[in-house]
């Protein structure tokens, strides 16, 4: 499942004019020595919210899903499955700058998370699916993912006679059909959901749950425009915006058809480079970074947004903080699963 084009690609991706938060009377050079948020920022100010956790989903469709998500006969070799690019394990993702395939293709995009993807307000980077189970049925076709088709997965799938009884027992047609089987993918996905991070806590009135360089991680993020798109429940996942605001970050390089971004869905020269804001929930899990996997590391990462997002040279201290920051995006995956 390469969709969504990146793994949980970090991007401080900000409007043409820049949403800054910076505290009346001070510039960002004067932000040191630590000063906490409390007393300092508004939390009204901030447009973020807590992860909530997933409620009133059909348990047999999620049990479902769960199996086809692991289920190898989605794919025309019988050797990968959804999971294969998305090992919870390792956050979601599978830590390649491309994924791998049936018979060794390379995909040609940096695969994401599944973790929280129901909060997307559309899936793909391009966002050319509007839905997780719209979303499910681009790897099953996909020549270089999956690379099967619904009547060849429905014929494999049919002759599961455990199989046909769940889908029986999950649906009220019963049918073991390619709605179905893309409903309960999808109604798994929706309940990976990574609650309880440290961030949360700290939003729920949890000030210890940050520490103070993590708090100053978090006021930069705000004053320096990262959350201008990096915002809402995934900070992140709610917007399409352009790569490269501030600078071309594709000159000096060939460019790939991933490169052209929602372009490719659209058409519309106003929309090359532009893609979906990526989530920055779990980022600390789900190097390297951006679209084409580029980014091997947070630290590589937010220097380069702060260029061709921001149009600033951030210092060390600024890149230190903001990753720290980040690292409190990581919660608790469901059932269990160890990163």
């Amino acid at each position: 499942m390469m969709r969504w084009l990146g793994g949980v690609a970090l991007g401080c991706v900000v409007f043409a004019g820049a949403y800054w938060l910076a505290m009346p009377g001070k510039s960002v050079a004067q932000l040191d020595p630590i000063e906490t948020l409390s007393g300092t920022l508004d939390e009204s100010l901030s447009p973020t919210r807590p992860l909530p956790a997933p409620v009133n989903l059909p348990a047999a469709r999620v049990a479902l899903g769960e199996q086809l998500f692991k289920d190898v006969r989605l794919s025309a070799d019988g050797q990968l499955a959804c999971v294969s690019c998305h090992p919870l394990e390792r956050g979601g993702a599978d830590g390649q700058r491309v994924s791998t395939g049936i018979n060794g293709a390379q995909g040609t995009i940096n695969a994401p998370t599944v973790f929280n993807a129901a909060f997307n307000f559309v899936q793909f980077w391009d966002g050319r699916a509007g839905s997780l189970a719209e979303q499910a049925a681009g790897p099953i076709h996909n020549p270089v993912e999956l690379g099967s088709s619904w009547a060849d997965v429905i014929a494999r799938l049919s002759a599961d006679e455990a199989l046909v009884r769940a889908f029986r027992n999950a649906y009220p047609d019963g049918a073991l059909n390619a709605k179905n089987i893309a409903d309960a993918i999808a109604s798994y996905e929706r309940s990976l959901i990574t609650v309880d991070s440290p961030f949360d806590r700290f939003l729920q009135g949890d000030k210890a749950a940050l520490s103070e360089l993590e708090q100053e991680g978090y006021r930069r993020f705000r004053e320096l425009g990262c959350i201008s798109c990096h915002q809402g429940v995934l900070f992140g996942g709610n917007m399409f915006q352009k790569f490269g605001v501030m600078g071309d970050y594709f000159a000096r390089r060939p460019l790939s058809k991933a490169d052209l971004g929602r372009y490719n869905v659209t058409g519309r020269d106003e929309d090359r480079h532009v893609f979906k804001v990526p989530s920055l929930r779990n980022v600390a899990l789900t190097a390297p970074y951006f679209h084409d996997g580029s980014a091997a590391t947070l630290e590589d990462a937010i220097p380069v947004m702060g260029r061709y997002q921001l149009g600033r040279e951030l210092s060390p201290q600024d890149i230190k903080a903001i990753s720290a920051f980040l690292h409190t995006l990581t919660g608790k995956p469901p059932g269990g699963v160890q990163p």
